[in-house]
């Protein structure tokens, strides 16, 4: 499921290069500013000051401070999604899990500002994205239940596996390296965590996903 830009708040059309390069620019800013900031404390004059574009060249792609925003969040949530968005009943569930794993630990390491934007947005009761958890987001969900559900029935992996919740321990488990990587380098006493740690998550939770839902 990708989260749907509203008309009224999407990207402006622009062709080019020169589009796909200043959009970039101001998304990665309207990343740090959101993520420090929230979406109330941001301004699009800081966003812009980040950037280093005039004002006028934001509202020029994005219509208003809500267009960025929301457009930020589709980026994270476009990169979350894929790996689940095609997975079928015939797929292998060790190489899907394997894949998603290891996509958003890697996500967490290079993209954390994304993660903690969308953590946020859900604790404060997600007032932005009514958009996003529409029925179909329901009925996204569901698929990718029923597919889990699918691979129990045919044996790939463990019945008594609850697919929701195993969904939901996909999400929490890979997203906390992002959204509380303060907590854990405290706790492993580096100032920043390394290539080797998020390689040392990766290979844990898999471990343990693997073998808690039965697959060799």
């Amino acid at each position: 499921m990708l989260f749907k830009l509203d008309p009224d708040t999407k990207a402006r059309p622009v062709g080019g290069r020169i589009r796909q390069k200043n959009e970039s620019i101001i998304l990665r800013a309207a990343e740090i500013e959101f993520a420090n900031s929230g979406f109330k404390g941001a301004s699009m004059n800081d966003i812009a000051q980040r950037a280093d574009l005039p004002k006028a060249n934001i509202h020029y792609y994005f219509k208003n401070k809500l267009g960025l925003y929301i457009a930020v969040l589709s980026d994270i949530i476009e990169l979350w999604d894929s790996t689940l968005n095609a997975i079928t009943p015939e797929d292998n569930p060790r190489d899907v899990l394997i894949t998603y794993v290891q996509r958003k630990i890697e996500f967490s390491a290079q993209n954390p500002l994304a993660s903690r934007i969308f953590a946020k947005e859900l604790i404060s009761g997600a007032p932005n994205m009514k958009e996003y958890f529409r029925d179909d987001y329901a009925l996204w969900f569901k698929g990718r239940a029923d597919i889990f559900r699918a691979w129990a029935a045919q044996g790939k992996i463990d019945p008594e596996v609850s697919p929701e919740h195993l969904i939901f321990l996909l999400w929490s488990a890979t997203q906390h390296y992002a959204d509380f990587s303060t907590q854990i380098e405290a706790a492993l006493g580096k100032d920043q965590l390394e290539e080797a740690d998020y390689q040392d998550a990766a290979s844990t939770l898999l471990h343990i996903i693997l073998k808690g839902c039965g697959i060799k």
